[in-house]
């Protein structure tokens, strides 16, 4: 078994046991211990978990993600560059999905710049960017109000599957990796991405190059049910062939 599906199943086991330890893991993987802790310092370091004596507990439960405001100021010049080239891709006339990311907030700030699009979003801070601009279609869907300033849920999940479509979505994740996928730390965004990705023609990516490679415990989608990979540095060579065997285009500028 490789790293990235170690770590899978290790994020696995902490969602549904609360708690894992270094020897019961390496029993179920057939590894050794050592290798065990290796893996748990790299899930501590993505902010996965948070290694104990013995073992490993959840940050703040199953669906912990860096604070809103956190998230906000990292990586921020790379998701301001991955924005502005997403928004080139909208045209007079699309209707677009954009996630509850904060790449897709900036990016909301590029689309202003637009006319005749439509824009579908359970993102309130992208509603509230996007409100004032005349010339731009704004839905927003409802549902309950998360930590993350988005609408979640059943009503929402609902809303999408049932009454909205669009020509393409733009979307963010926790990370991805070549032999999982793109992965989500968060169940109730994962539902609300799913939805959107079911119900869009054209499907973006769009990743800092910080995700790579990262792990959660949330699968949101296989390589092969998106479009294009939008990035701001070239990954290592074994994604990049990934992708092309999924069909995927990578964007890079």
């Amino acid at each position: 078994m490789l790293a990235p599906e170690r770590q899978k199943f290790i994020l696995d086991e902490l969602s549904k046991e609360g708690a894992v330890t270094v020897s019961r893991l390496a029993l179920s993987l057939s590894v050794t211990e050592e290798t065990i802790r290796r893996d748990l310092e790299k899930l501590e370091k993505s902010e996965s978990l948070r290694r104990t004596h013995g073992g490993a507990v959840p940050i703040e439960g199953t669906t912990y993600e860096l604070s809103l405001e956190k998230r906000k100021s990292t990586n921020v010049e790379a998701k301001q560059k991955i924005a502005e080239i997403a928004a080139s891709f909208v045209f007079s006339g699309d209707t677009i999905f954009l996630d509850a990311s904060t790449t897709t907030f900036f990016m909301s700030k590029e689309l202003k710049k637009l006319k005749n699009i439509t824009v579908i979003t359970n993102s309130l801070r992208v509603v509230a960017e996007l409100s004032s601009c005349e010339h731009i279609k704004l839905i927003s869907v409802g549902g309950l109000v998360s930590s993350n300033q988005s609408f979640v849920g059943s009503l929402a999940e609902r809303s999408i599957k049932e009454s909205y479509f669009a020509n393409k979505m733009f979307f963010s994740s926790k990370g991805v990796t070549k032999e999982i996928g793109i992965l989500e730390s968060n169940e109730q965004e994962c539902g609300i991405k799913q939805n959107m990705l079911a119900n869009s023609e054209c499907k973006y990516f769009l990743c800092d190059s910080g995700k790579i490679g990262r792990v959660s415990f949330a699968k949101l989608a296989s390589l092969a049910d998106i479009d294009y990979l939008i990035t701001d540095k070239v990954p290592d060579e074994e994604l990049a062939m990934a992708l092309k065997d999924n069909n995927v285009q990578l964007i890079t500028e």
